[in-house]
């Protein structure tokens, strides 16, 4: 079985990741490409050595492409995946699965009414480290959970020897592309774990700051509360450098700290108050990342392990957050 590929757009700095992964798997093919702005996907195109599509529709269009890989700004994300769902198309697509909650709701039931395979890209949920956490916390070794924190942070804000307006493309600072901006791209990392770990939240309240000017946030405070009195709290920002990416689950009977280490402290285990941190000997075995787990399923249909309704649950963190931020209040779910 060969997948003929379509490579929808080269805005996003993962879209060429995608294309080696898509390049590396046997049963695909990458056959066309679009992009809004042409002059990127031609470019694109003839290093591929595929066709370049002036209409996404005259592409979607043509029966003999299967599935696209879907890297445009993020609020085209509902205009390009609708118009794929309803063409048949299998669908991968880069995080957030859309700005608002009723365009993801509106992507949702063209996909589910299409019938064809949607992954949407949380890769973290396919490292060993963060889903040790969930099984630590699903066995209870940290008792009940009283905080979460998770931060991940990078310096692509901050100036370089090559730039003093920092490495990220100058698009990821448009309100209008992005929906925002550290804590919609980047901290959606740390946001879907949260969910993951903890699921939905009563209620939501955002801190956003601009360390460098822009006119979205650099560095992102994102606190989620739970009806049992649990916190989350979610960090993100483009102005921190050497900044790890770090998991802390405190709880009634121990604490995980996950960052260039893994430190776990239990009284389930048996320690006592002065007794050291374990480190665990072996970590949980791993599911195929995003892109691989869409082809798995399609060509073979293995159940993914990441559904779109996660990627709804990150739209509505998102859209909460962005709000608390911009009303300065807690936003109820």
């Amino acid at each position: 079985m060969t997948i003929k590929v379509a490579m929808l757009s080269y805005w996003h700095v993962h879209a060429k990741d995608y294309t080696r992964q898509v390049q590396a798997r046997p049963e695909c093919q990458i056959v066309a490409v679009w992009d809004e702005l042409p002059d990127r996907g031609r470019q694109m195109a003839n290093e591929l050595g595929v066709p370049f599509y002036e209409r996404l529709q005259e592409l979607l269009d043509n029966p003999d492409i299967d599935a696209v890989v879907v890297d445009t700004p993020s609020h085209l994300h509902a205009e390009v995946m609708i118009a794929a769902a309803n063409a048949g198309k299998h669908i991968f697509t880069e995080k957030v699965l859309a700005i608002t909650t009723a365009d993801a709701d509106r992507i949702i039931e063209a996909v589910n009414a299409s019938g064809k395979s949607f992954m949407i890209s949380l890769p973290r949920l396919t490292e060993n480290k963060f889903l040790y956490a969930k099984q630590v916390i699903d066995q209870g070794l940290v008792g009940d959970v009283t905080l979460l924190r998770i931060r991940l942070a990078h310096d692509g804000a901050l100036p370089t020897a090559s730039s003093d307006k920092g490495w990220l493309p100058e698009h990821f600072f448009s309100r209008e592309q992005c929906g925002g901006g550290a804590l919609i791209d980047l901290g959606c990392h740390p946001m879907y774990l949260a969910a993951f770990y903890l699921g939905m939240p009563k209620s939501v309240t955002a801190q956003f700051g601009h360390v460098t000017g822009r006119d979205v946030e650099d560095n992102a405070v994102s606190v989620l509360a739970y009806e049992n009195g649990a916190l989350a709290v979610v960090e993100a920002g483009f102005a921190s450098r050497f900044s790890p990416f770090s998991v802390e689950v405190h709880g009634t009977e121990g604490c995980l700290l996950i960052g260039n280490t893994i430190q776990l402290r239990s009284r389930k285990l048996g320690l006592g108050a002065n007794d050291g941190w374990v480190t665990p000997d072996r970590l949980p075995a791993v599911p195929p990342q995003p892109l691989n787990q869409w082809v798995d399923h399609i060509v073979h249909g293995t159940a993914p392990t990441i559904t779109i309704d996660q990627g709804r649950q990150l739209t509505v963190l998102m859209e909460a957050s962005n709000r608390s931020a911009a009303e300065g209040r807690t936003v109820v779910l």
